[in-house]
């Protein structure tokens, strides 16, 4: 969602208007606050797929995730509908598309002919020939990675795969490598290091994993951001470890302070951390082969390392080997993203 807001403000510098935007959500899925406050524009919210995870919350059950959107197909149909009416009613010259399945039922059902399609994420860099995925990977997960990246970008103008690193254009088939889009207080923000470690994951099961490791290593000071829905924001376990609800500007005031970051694989905010000279340790969720994959690359990139759980032990022991020599060349990148958006986006 920092990914829209950031868009958002970089075209309506521009001069473009933004009418409305649909955001996904289901049982597991909130639009937070922030994001209300901050986008600037009518937020309808939609119905759409989303990932099930297992009994404790931690990895993706495939079976079970394809039931649950199963179950919800018809719904999911007509919120198709309700996109196109939205369509008619703002008719708009191009619909802005952060890897939304409904999206592209959307552009698949009714084919609208004149609003351009535009589809955004790191997923679509999936089809690029110098993008590499982790050796042990799943091949039916993969195999419904690559369904649900073809659904969401049906009759796109063009797919702006966001890169971790400069890559080749592949034109013929419509992918065209861009920066990672960061909030405008990433890029306005001076990193400090005030020896704490942020932790974040989107699977709030983890957080046990955590909060177990820190009952071992009371002298490492941690912040923990994750949505526990029994565990109140701002929680201070002792000293050393405080949990907090998902806040934009709390998250990032920790990330500006903080030694290192840890969290499972989400693209923004692993970019943020990158961006601000922060060495990572990403653990994607079993089962969530995009995080796999952006895991991987932001370790070939030079972010920092991949593991299978939250022993922040093994971050502790990497930190010391940790080389910032990537740094200038990924914030170079990613200060082009504001040209690189608006060349794509009116050509």
């Amino acid at each position: 969602m920092t990914q829209a807001i950031a868009l958002q403000h970089l075209l309506t510098a521009q001069g473009h208007e933004i009418c409305a935007v649909m955001v996904g959500k289901s049982e597991r899925r909130e639009i937070p606050q922030f994001f209300y406050d901050k986008i600037n524009a009518p937020i309808i919210p939609i119905s759409s797929p989303n990932f099930v995870t297992d009994a404790n919350n931690k990895s993706i059950s495939l079976s079970k995730t394809i039931l649950y959107n199963l179950k919800y197909f018809r719904r999911y149909w007509k919120n198709a509908r309700k996109i196109h009416e939205l369509v008619k009613k703002y008719q708009p010259d191009y619909i802005i598309n952060f890897y939304e399945f409904l999206c592209g039922v959307y552009f698949l059902t009714y084919k609208p002919k004149n609003v351009k399609h535009i589809c955004i994420g790191h997923q679509y860099l999936i089809n690029h020939p110098d993008f590499s995925l982790p050796e042990d990977y799943s091949k039916r997960e993969k195999f419904f990675y690559d369904l649900n990246t073809i659904i969401t970008s049906f009759n796109a103008y063009k797919k702006l795969a966001l890169s971790f690193r400069k890559m080749n254009d592949i034109s013929e088939k419509k992918i065209f490598v861009v920066p990672p889009l960061l909030r405008k207080e990433v890029l306005e923000t001076t990193p400090e290091n005030e020896g704490h470690l942020l932790v974040y994951m989107v699977n709030a099961g983890y957080a046990d994993e955590v909060i177990k490791w820190h009952k071992n290593y009371k002298d490492v000071v941690i912040h923990l951001f994750c949505d526990r829905k029994d565990i109140d924001d701002g929680t201070i376990f002792d000293e050393t470890l405080t949990v907090h609800k998902l806040n934009d500007q709390k998250f990032l005031a920790s990330m500006k302070t903080a030694k290192a970051y840890a969290s499972t694989a989400g693209f923004e905010s692993v970019c943020e951390a990158m961006y601000l000279g922060k060495p990572v340790m990403l653990i994607p969720p079993k089962g969530h082969f995009e995080q796999s994959c952006n895991a991987l690359d932001a370790q070939i990139t030079g972010g920092g390392i991949v593991y299978d759980s939250f022993d922040i032990s093994k971050l502790l022991e990497y930190l010391p080997k940790h080389k910032n020599e990537h740094s200038a060349t990924f914030k170079e990148w990613v200060n082009k993203a504001a040209h690189s958006f608006s060349y794509h986006l009116t050509s």
